[in-house]
């Protein structure tokens, strides 16, 4: 969260890697030798979390840029350094990180277009619909402007209370109605449909807590209904008061058996325990749909918890032995050949039945070259169906299996239809520099 953020804590065969984000490749590196550099290796993205102020220090962007193959932005997308005055938008900041990181390979995770904290005073002192109205305004334009530079969104942030009541925290945004975290989604989805869109929160590490079955019920209410979630992310700030548990890794992988990617999007150990780092490092790789890590901050001095010397550098910018641990189980790591086959280990029910006329159409990324990439969608509720699909340019889809394709006048929107062939069509789209996922536009029985 930063210092200002908060005082609490052939296709048949292809191996399925929710990896978006991964093909980048940190500077020049050899794979093995750098967090990032073995990260891709493993099919994830090693980051960090980087303040425009600091990109002065050339001790820290060498660490930067040799280190890491993502970026978050600390503060600087945040409400009120991107609309400090409603409808006036501020993005040098932010740019700067962005251009930053695009420069040199890196990928950007944006951070983050609806929260509670962090709001300018023109927007903590409005309510009900005009804050409801404003909030979308500030999604849409914010998302839309960085278009096609942001591989992930956190979109919504922190909406659930601590505790055992797995409430939502009041806010003045869950005080516009108990919708506002979908209709974030959904307008973020229109304003930037190729990017992932996360959900993300701290405390929620631990499966038999109240707060993470409560955002686990948000997130499969969400993907039965067809809400665009496409991702969790799991803040892990880890102390002694809220210590790593033994139970992280099947909090991922229950979350990521609904169909979504999980992301550890924050992490930080008090005291940088090298065997907590290694430990959460090894939980990500085992689960196929953990696409990666993002540690808050490079150095001890660059950590909102400075005096808890969490980080992987020190504040010299020497390595540490949770660096050299981390760096270890990434390359000990295997790349998961399956997507995950356990399901959570709660009862659930199933997924209401969709609308007459409409379907689920999910995506799984695929295989993986250096120039194309392949996607598996998914179709459940018809057996007859339509599905739309949308890539970025200058991608362009080159083969498809399954299903009888259209496409529109630009070439960047394809109509799959059923054609006997099953529930299950695919295809392969030439990268052409960008590696951003398609994305599911719509899905229809016929």
């Amino acid at each position: 969260m930063g210092p200002r953020a908060r005082t609490a804590i052939g296709f048949a065969a292809a191996a399925l890697l929710a990896a978006t984000g991964a093909a980048f490749l940190p500077g020049t590196a050899s794979a093995g030798t750098t967090l990032g550099a073995s990260a891709t290796e493993k099919g994830r993205y090693f980051g960090t979390a980087v303040a425009a102020s600091r990109l002065s220090d050339g001790a820290y962007t060498t660490i930067l840029n040799r280190e890491f193959n993502s970026v978050t932005p600390e503060n600087e997308m945040k409400i009120d350094a991107t609309e400090p005055q409603q409808g006036q938008f501020s993005y040098g900041a932010a740019e700067q990180i962005v251009n930053h990181a695009r420069s040199r390979g890196m990928s950007v995770r944006g951070h983050t277009l609806a929260w509670h904290s962090q709001q300018p005073g023109w927007m903590q002192n409005m309510s009900g619909s005009a804050l409801r109205q404003a909030m979308l305004n500030h999604v849409t334009q914010v998302a839309t402007h960085f278009r096609g530079q942001i591989v992930t969104w956190d979109v919504v942030n922190e909406a659930f209370a601590d505790g055992s009541s797995g409430a939502r925290r009041d806010s003045n945004l869950q005080r516009t109605g108990n919708d506002w975290i979908e209709a974030a989604f959904r307008a973020a989805r229109a304003a930037d449909p190729g990017a992932k869109l996360c959900y993300n929160d701290y405390n929620t590490d631990n499966w038999t807590q109240a707060k993470t079955q409560a955002v686990y019920n948000m997130v499969r209410d969400f993907k039965s209904r067809g809400v665009p979630i496409d991702c969790v992310g799991f803040q892990s700030h880890f102390n002694n008061d809220s210590p790593y548990v033994s139970n992280y890794r099947t909090t991922l992988s229950s979350f990521a058996a609904l169909g979504v990617d999980v992301q550890v999007t924050e992490l930080d150990i008090q005291g940088a325990s090298a065997t907590t780092y290694r430990s959460v490092v090894e939980d990500c790789l085992a689960v196929a749909r953990c696409n990666g890590i993002t540690v808050w901050g490079i150095r001890d001095s660059d950590s909102w918890r400075a005096s808890q010397t969490p980080l992987l550098f020190n504040s010299s910018g020497q390595k540490k032995a949770a660096y050299d641990a981390v760096l270890a189980a990434l390359n000990n790591g295997t790349t998961p050949t399956n997507p995950p086959t356990t399901t959570p280990p709660t009862t659930t029910p199933p997924p209401t039945d969709p609308p007459s006329g409409s379907c689920t159409a999910t995506l799984q990324d695929s295989t993986r070259w250096g120039d194309r990439f392949n996607s598996q969608v998914t179709v459940s509720g018809a057996s007859s169906w339509t599905v739309v699909v949308s890539v970025t340019p200058p991608q362009k889809v080159s083969a498809t299996w399954n299903g009888s394709p259209s496409w529109d006048g630009s070439g960047n929107v394809m109509t799959m239809r059923s054609n006997g062939s099953g529930n299950v069509f695919g295809f392969t789209t030439m990268a052409n520099g960008n590696w951003t996922r398609p994305v599911v536009q719509s899905c229809t029985a016929s």
